[in-house]
């Protein structure tokens, strides 16, 4: 009878063994390929101009680190599956482990370029911007010190690939590193968070009145609050794995998605506001046309006396009437034109 149920013994074991690297490997192809994809159409709705910024550039490479981590996951948890005996390098996998835990103070440190929109630095004062900027560069280094000791700590006491996983389980449970990275990113993110949405409600008091503005002032809100909501309960969750499972596979897991959802959220934010630009530059020269054509119909008003009812200037997105009797209205041409800049300098991300 023993004899008879060995073989699901052990092909029980060998699927037991085998899900996590299964699960690790399913879910990086899957987010990996959400990601190439939205690389793609970043490209596709750029402008020139966009894409000399920073914050597309930090994007762009935000996306090839987490899709390089994608490719080592994917390569180290596929060759334990395919053949258990002969694993990938040990510096393969700790390649894969550099890739999973180093990047999200990357990814945050986008997110804080946001705050940079609010305080230019050709600008901003000096001790304004050390006042701001002091407290989240202090919890960046003290996370990539935590993380570099924690890391240091596991891999430089085993020599081989398959002693790094044996001691996987007993360097995760309750590792004080980690849970002090996870605790510190809660607090950095609160904070850059907190002190954008503040500045651009205070910034923004005075315009919220006009349709477009307001509601573009609302998308972002949105946006960075999903920017920061999701971290972090997968960072809540993450901590609460790493103190009461000593598996880590749920954490692992955990922690990918944390991070390729992170990307996701910095990612579309970019994309929408250059979604904006692209349908601005694509708008432009229609708008030259008619402002050629307003030019146009109003030397056609001079020659004929003027006797024309009103003339309409078209000022790239916004027009303004003037009437015949309303020379006064100067000010509203003024507001008009003042408009579309108000909206441009809170559409960064």
């Amino acid at each position: 009878m023993s004899s008879a149920t060995s073989p699901d013994v052990v092909i029980d074991a060998f699927i037991a063994e085998i899900r996590p690297y299964f699960d690790y490997v399913l879910a990086a192809t899957a987010f990996s390929a959400c990601l190439f994809t939205l690389l793609i159409v970043l490209f596709a709705f750029s402008t020139k101009e966009s894409r000399r910024r920073l914050v597309f550039r930090l994007n762009v490479l935000a996306i090839c680190v987490a899709l390089t981590m994608g490719i080592f996951v994917s390569v180290a948890g596929g060759k334990a599956m395919m053949d258990p005996f002969d694993q990938v390098s040990r510096s393969a996998y700790i390649a894969s482990i550099v890739f999973g835990i180093f990047p999200p103070v990357l990814y945050d440190s986008i997110l804080l370029t946001r705050v940079f929109a609010l305080y230019p630095i050709s600008t901003t004062p000096a001790t304004t911007l050390l006042k701001i900027f002091a407290f989240p560069l202090c919890v960046k280094c003290a996370r990539v010190v935590v993380v570099a000791i924690g890391f240091n700590n596991y891999v430089s006491s085993e020599l081989t690939t398959a002693s790094l996983e044996e001691a996987a389980a007993s360097a995760w449970y309750r590792n004080p590193e980690m849970i002090a990275e996870w605790g510190m990113q809660i607090a950095d993110n609160l904070y850059s968070v907190s002190i954008f949405l503040y500045n651009l409600r205070i910034r923004t008091s005075s315009v919220t009145r006009a349709g477009g503005v307001a509601e573009r002032i609302r998308q972002i809100f949105f946006i960075s609050l999903a920017n920061f909501v999701f971290p972090l309960i997968f960072n809540i969750a993450q901590i609460i794995f790493i103190t009461t499972d000593r598996s880590p596979t749920t954490g692992v897991l955990l922690l990918m998605i944390n991070n390729y959802t992170t990307v996701v959220g910095v990612l579309c934010a970019t994309l929408w506001f250059s979604g904006s630009e692209w349908v601005r530059t694509r708008n432009e020269p229609a708008s030259d046309q008619v402002v050629h054509s307003a030019k146009f119909n109003s030397e056609t008003d001079r020659v004929t006396g003027g006797k024309s009812g009103s003339e309409v200037v078209i000022l790239r997105g916004g027009s303004v009437t003037l009437g015949k009797t309303s020379l006064g209205s100067a000010g509203e041409l003024a507001a008009g034109c003042n408009t579309p800049e108000k909206e441009n300098k809170y559409m960064f991300v």
